[in-house]
């Protein structure tokens, strides 16, 4: 049987089955929610709850700037130099900023880090346009998010990341589905099914988020790495109020109240 690309499809087939644009809420998972159901949105919340959205909000709650980029490679380095900014590293190198919540909370007010992450941050950048307001969201800004975005447009579509199987294809995350039902519960507006169901993942993890992260399969991969820590970070629910919004090639801290 032939294989058939979605987004080859006429644009009338893929926004009458796909694109979710019979509701105010939408919600589609990677690259190709933002394709399908975010290029219609006012306003594109990129959810990765383990870890970019979770190390950009305890960076830009201190005053950092962070500087997604998809590669970690020369590329990175050079961009870096360009932007004047500290690349983060590896997760686990002591001292440095990294993937890594616990390393953000060393950030403060004037900190400029480019983050590398093929998810978060290449989402980032494929989220990017004119006109669109791009958040980053997770379990510890979730409320201020949704206040900030419902301000902002009717049209809202969350995405969550999801991470990768080893042939590169995504692979659903869980909990970047229940951090994307932590904000769209706060939204006001009709929800596409496909939003409704993250919310009720979400009703479901927040009985025990701390037993929910543990116990996922992001969770457990980082704990077995040595990084309990920062998955403790990422379980802390609606500690901050400040917004993460991406202007000029950086996310910035803006309060929820703006």
């Amino acid at each position: 049987m032939k294989t058939i690309d979605p987004f080859s499809w006429p644009h009338h087939a893929s926004r009458l089955f796909y694109d979710q644009s019979n509701f105010d809420i939408r919600c589609e998972w990677g690259l190709p929610g933002i394709r399908l159901v975010g290029n219609s949105a006012d306003v594109l919340i990129i959810v990765d709850a383990l870890s970019f959205s979770t190390c950009v909000d305890v960076a830009v709650s201190s005053g950092a700037r962070i500087f997604p980029y998809r590669w970690n490679d020369d590329r990175a380095r050079e961009y870096a130099v360009q932007v004047n900014a500290e690349l983060a590293v590896p997760r686990g190198r002591a001292g440095w900023f990294s993937l890594s919540p616990a390393s953000m909370r060393n950030a403060g007010e004037g900190s400029r880090i480019v983050l590398p992450s093929p998810n978060g941050s290449e989402l980032t950048m494929q989220a990017d346009a004119p006109g669109r307001v791009v958040l980053t969201g997770c379990f510890r800004n979730a409320q201020a998010v949704a206040k900030y975005a419902a301000a902002r447009g009717g049209n809202i579509a969350v995405i969550p990341a999801g991470e990768r199987w080893p042939d590169g294809t995504l692979r659903p995350a869980v909990e970047d589905l229940a951090a994307a039902g932590a904000i769209i519960a706060d939204l006001p507006g009709t929800k596409s099914p496909e939003a409704s169901s993250a919310v009720a993942v979400w009703d479901f993890a927040k009985n025990d988020i701390g037993a929910f992260l543990k116990s996922c399969a992001s969770g457990r991969e980082l704990i077995e790495r040595g990084f309990a820590e920062d998955v403790a970070i990422a379980g802390e629910i609606n500690v901050g109020r400040a917004v993460s919004v991406f202007h000029d090639r950086a996310y910035i801290r803006v309060d929820a109240m703006r």
